[in-house]
């Protein structure tokens, strides 16, 4: 079995910390009549307490009370308070162990509980792989476990048995998704995975580092660069569906570590974990790739908008006098004809009573230079 440690000494602490909040307190530790009545049937404030503490770490957390057990001063309080006993007679219990020993296999046989054994392990196990196969956090795959025995009936093993049972199913639930990563892998394709930890021609990096790195600006040059990184992924020709079936938390968890690893530490594993960690940096720098494509491509967009309008804004703040004059002079033509049309005198002649004809005339080239789109926005510049 694995005896890797997968819990730290804090979530350990945690896993089986007693209640300490009032509302906890009253949801885990409240007798109900037929509690009550057990416990009145011992002797002495001592005896009614500790058999009243040893009830309820069986229930919650879910242990048995070991010889010199701290118990926090909330729960005696909480407890003592229910059965009527002084607080302090908690320090004069279990002084003879055959007294504790005795409570501990009446409570058993009361609450119906069952010894950890061999069965449970193997259930435990096969239930954790399942988890696992989602998850790798020990704490969650712990807490789990415990709840499960408390479901169960069963009394909690030491959480050193509960550690190496998580330890144990992250190991099975890991090789069995490197399995899955592998099986539909064919010798071309593990040929050209193996190429990624080579160095790329005229460089000094390896193909897999390349295939990592992340544009530095929105432009064509780094576009058509990260273009050719996706088509190199492609050109691996994963099987279809390969790695569909496996939890994206999994999935995505290898392929980082295996970003984090340098191609010579990659290349040390044994087969079967090297060709699953590059499947799944394969397929998360695929994904990455694409993401980046699109970010890079609305990036461009936008800095191509920008420059459209304030180019748009620029021009119209440049060519503002010479509106100003052809609108002056649409003006002063306007008035002519109005004047002309009332005089019913002749048209042509009051427009040359303004501007000679040549002028005008070049005036009408000048305002069509002059003229943007009728919907007068910056769009009509981005196909310059």
């Amino acid at each position: 079995m694995s005896r890797r440690s997968v819990l730290s000494a804090t979530e350990l602490t945690s896993l089986l910390a007693l209640p300490d909040s009032q509302d906890d307190l009253i949801r885990h530790y409240t007798f109900n009549e037929s509690d009550l009545a057990l416990i009145r049937q011992r002797r002495g404030d001592a005896n009614r307490l500790g058999f009243a503490v040893q009830l309820c770490l069986l229930r919650y957390p879910g242990y048995s009370l070991a010889a010199n057990a701290t118990v926090i001063e909330p729960v005696i309080q909480w407890i003592a308070s229910q059965i009527k006993s002084d607080p302090g007679a908690w320090q004069k219990y279990g002084e003879r162990d055959e007294t504790r020993r005795e409570h501990f296999q009446e409570l058993r046989s009361y609450l119906g509980l069952s010894a950890f054994g061999v069965s449970d392990f193997r259930f435990l196990a096969k239930t954790l792989t399942d988890l696992a196969m989602q998850t790798d956090k020990g704490v969650v795959l712990a807490a789990y476990a415990l709840e499960a025995l408390r479901q169960r009936k069963i009394i909690l093993p030491a959480l050193t048995v509960i550690e190496r049972t998580c330890a144990e199913a992250i190991t099975r639930s890991t090789r069995s998704i490197h399995r899955a990563l592998t099986q539909p892998l064919t010798t071309p394709h593990r040929q050209r995975l193996d190429e990624l930890l080579k160095i790329k021609p005229d460089t000094n990096i390896t193909w897999l580092v390349w295939l990592r790195q992340s544009p530095l600006k929105p432009n064509s040059r780094y576009m058509l660069e990260h273009i050719e990184r996706l088509k190199t992924l492609q050109a691996i020709a994963l099987p279809d569906g390969i790695g569909r079936h496996i939890h994206q938390n999994r999935l995505l968890k290898i392929a980082r570590e295996g970003g984090q690893m340098t191609p010579q530490d990659l290349g040390k594993f044994e087969s079967e974990r090297r060709y699953a960690t590059l499947v799944a940096v394969t397929l998360e720098s695929t994904a990455t790739i694409i993401d980046e494509i699109i970010d890079l491509h609305d990036r461009i967009l936008l800095k191509l908008f920008s420059a459209a309008k304030h180019k748009h804004q620029h021009q119209f703040q440049q060519q503002g006098k010479a509106i100003n004059d052809k609108v002056r002079l649409l003006s002063k033509i306007g008035h002519a004809l109005l004047d002309a049309k009332q005089s019913d005198s002749d048209p042509y002649a009051a427009i040359e009573s303004v501007i000679s004809w040549d002028d005008f005339q070049q005036s009408i080239i000048e305002a069509d230079q002059l003229a943007k789109p009728a919907a007068f926005d910056h769009l009509y510049l981005i196909a310059e």
